[in-house]
């Protein structure tokens, strides 16, 4: 099993730049259900911001990209299962990816409450919202 790091994915999944697009497009074809790639949160984190920030993909286009990860037995993703709730709430919209995933790892360890000024994340990843001071 291999890691992939953030820009060889964007690479891969967006195809812009000849070099390293076709370098990309190498390591997967010689990926397989035996020998795959392995993807962390954090990489997948900053998949969503590159793709939305840098390249302005709509939310149900970056979520297909997930979802096809998810699904490829080529490719092993950490915490599957959670990044695969938090990519069905962020297609939702509201809430960022990166706050359903963090939501989703503190009510995995055992947390009350995620503290956030973020009101979104409140309203859409059921975090708490910090307490005004007295």
């Amino acid at each position: 099993m291999i890691a992939l790091d953030t820009n060889v994915l964007v690479r891969f999944l967006v195809q812009d730049d000849p070099q390293q697009t076709a370098q990309a497009n190498a390591i997967f074809a010689d990926l397989t259900a035996e020998s795959p790639a392995w993807l962390c949160r954090e990489v997948l984190a900053e998949l969503v911001w590159v793709l939305e920030r840098a390249y302005r993909l709509p939310r149900a286009d970056i979520a297909g990209a997930i979802d096809g990860l998810l699904a490829a037995q080529e490719v092993v993703v950490e915490s599957a299962d959670r990044v695969g709730l938090a990519v069905e709430r962020y297609r939702q919209g509201g809430a960022g990816f990166s706050d359903h995933l963090i939501a989703l790892a503190a009510r995995d360890a055992g947390c009350r409450a995620t503290l956030t000024f973020d009101r979104q994340a409140v309203a859409r990843a059921g975090m708490t919202m910090v307490p005004e001071l007295a």
